[in-house]
C-alpha cells in the first residue's frame, strides 16, 4: 500500500527544488552575494521592524538549505554574537552618554569630572530614553550584519568559494577562507568537548568549565595549523610560475590603476559634484583591474577539478540578494523617514509596504535553492531523525534447527546438504 502521507511532501519538495548533489549543488559565490545583499539593505536603516524582518528572512533560509557540515554550526554563534553587540551599544549609552538630546530621563548615574582636553567626553550623567532607544536601533542594525555574514558562512562551504577564486587571488583567498573557517570549528571544538564533559560527570559551565575546556581547544586549533601548514607545503602551495617581467609589471600597473579607478569612480558617484565622471571611471576602473587579475593568473600553478557550475539557480539566488538591496537603496532615497524612525520625540516605529515586500524576496533561495538530502540535513529539536526501515526477515523453514532461533550470526556461505540425507535430518 502507497503512504501518501510519506510521499507528497516529498514530492512537493522535489517539484519546488531537486535534491542537493555534486553536480547540482549551488555555487557559494551565490550564497555569499545573496548575504551581502541582505546586509547591505541592513546597513541602509535602522527601523527595528525592517531589520527583524530582514533577519527573520535570513535565519528561514538558513534553517530550510543548511546542512550538517561543521561550518553550518557557525550560525548560531553569530545570532548569540549579535545580541552581545546590541547589549554591549546598550552599556556604552548608558555609561558613556549619548549625543541624541533628550527630555525623558530614565535614571542619573553618578558623572566622573574630567579634565577640560576631555570636552565632549562624559562617563555617567543623565541617561534619557531617546538615546537608549537610539543606541537599541544602532545595535539591532550592527546585529543584523553579522548575521547575515553568518548565514553566508553558514550556507556556502569555503573550500568551495576558494576552488572558485581566480588564480591571482589564490593565495589571500587561502588566509581569508582559514580565517572564515577559524570559528565554526572552534565552536565545534567547544560542543565536542562539553559533550564529553558532560558524559564524564564534569562541569562544563561556569569559570572553572571555561578554564578546562579553553586548554584542549588550544590544543586542537594549534594541531590544526600545523596540519593545514604540512597539507599546504605537500601540495606546493606557493610555486608560481616563470612569467616575463613586462607580463609582471604590466599586472602591477593594472591591478593598482584599476583599484584607484574603482575608489575615484566610487567617491565621484557618491558626491554631487563628480556625478559627471563617477561612472566612466568606475567602469575603466573596473576593467583594468579585471585584466590585472587576469594576467596575474598566469603565475598560479594550480588546476581545478570539477569546478562549481554558475547556473540559473544560482542567478536567481544571487539576483534576490541584489534586488532587496537595490530596492532597500532606492526606499531610503525616496522616503528616509519610514527607513530611519525619529527618536526625538518619542514615536513607535512603523513598517512601511513597499520596503517590507522588497525584504521577502530574500525567500526565494528557501524555494529554489536545492534541498539538502537527508543524510546531509541537520537533525531539529525536538524531532528525531527517522530510523531506517528494518530489512526484511525471511521466515526459517518449519522444521529448522534451533540455531537459527539462536541469534548468532550465520556463515557467510552455509553448507549445502549432502544429497544422499534428507533436508529434515540436516544438522
Amino acid at each position: 500500500m502507497t503512504d501518501h502521507g510519506r510521499s507528497t511532501p516529498g514530492a512537493l519538495k522535489r517539484r519546488l527544488a531537486p535534491e542537493a548533489h555534486r553536480s547540482n549543488a549551488l555555487h557559494p559565490g551565490a550564497w555569499w552575494i545573496w548575504a551581502l545583499g541582505l546586509g547591505t539593505a541592513a546597513s541602509r536603516t535602522t527601523n527595528p521592524l525592517l531589520l527583524g524582518l530582514l533577519i527573520g528572512v535570513a535565519g528561514y533560509v538558513v534553517a530550510a538549505r543548511r546542512t550538517s557540515a561543521p561550518w553550518a554550526k557557525s550560525y548560531g554563534a553569530f545570532v548569540k554574537l549579535g545580541l552581545f553587540v546590541i547589549g554591549i551599544r546598550l552599556v556604552f549609552a548608558i555609561v558613556l552618554g549619548s549625543p541624541i538630546p533628550g527630555t525623558h530621563t530614565v535614571v542619573t548615574l553618578p558623572e566622573v569630572p574630567l579634565p577640560d582636553w576631555a570636552k565632549g567626553v562624559r562617563i555617567g550623567g543623565r541617561v534619557t530614553a531617546e538615546g537608549l532607544l537610539f543606541a537599541l536601533y544602532d545595535g539591532i542594525r550592527l546585529a543584523g550584519l553579522l548575521i547575515c555574514v553568518g548565514a553566508a558562512n553558514a550556507l556556502a562551504s569555503p573550500a568551495r568559494l576558494l576552488k572558485s577564486l581566480p588564480g591571482a587571488l589564490y593565495e589571500a583567498g587561502v588566509a581569508v577562507v582559514v580565517a572564515m573557517t577559524f570559528a565554526p570549528n572552534l565552536i565545534t571544538d567547544v560542543q565536542r568537548l562539553r559533550a564529553a564533559r558532560r558524559l564524564r560527570g564534569r562541569p562544563d559551565k561556569g569559570i572553572r568549565g571555561l578554564l578546562q575546556v579553553g586548554l584542549p581547544v588550544l590544543e586542537g586549533a594549534l594541531e590544526r595549523s600545523v596540519a593545514l601548514a604540512a597539507a599546504m607545503d605537500a601540495r606546493g602551495f606557493g610555486r608560481s610560475a616563470a612569467v616575463p617581467a613586462g607580463v609582471r609589471r604590466a599586472t602591477a600597473v593594472l591591478t593598482l590603476g584599476g583599484l584607484m579607478g574603482v575608489c575615484v569612480g566610487t567617491y565621484g558617484l557618491l558626491t554631487a559634484q563628480g556625478a559627471s565622471y563617477g561612472l566612466p571611471v568606475l567602469i575603466a576602473g573596473l576593467l583594468a583591474a579585471l585584466g590585472g587579475l587576469r594576467l596575474g593568473g598566469r603565475r598560479a600553478v594550480r588546476t581545478r577539478y570539477r569546478p562549481d557550475p554558475w547556473g540559473v539557480r544560482a542567478w536567481l539566488v544571487a539576483g534576490s540578494g541584489i534586488a532587496v538591496a537595490g530596492l532597500m537603496i532606492w526606499a531610503a532615497s525616496y522616503d528616509p523617514a519610514a527607513l530611519h524612525p525619529g527618536v526625538v520625540p518619542l514615536t513607535a516605529p512603523t513598517l512601511p509596504l513597499w520596503p517590507a515586500a522588497a525584504v521577502l524576496i530574500g525567500l526565494l533561495p528557501a524555494f529554489v535553492a536545492p534541498v539538502p538530502s537527508e543524510a546531509s540535513a541537520p537533525v531539529r529539536a525536538g524531532r528525531p531523525a527517522a530510523a531506517p526501515e528494518p530489512a526484511p526477515v525471511e521466515a526459517p523453514p518449519e522444521k529448522a534447527s534451533p540455531a537459527a532461533w539462536r541469534g548468532s550470526v550465520p556463515s557467510p556461505v552455509p553448507p549445502e546438504p549432502s544429497p544422499s540425507v534428507p533436508p529434515e535430518e540436516t544438522s
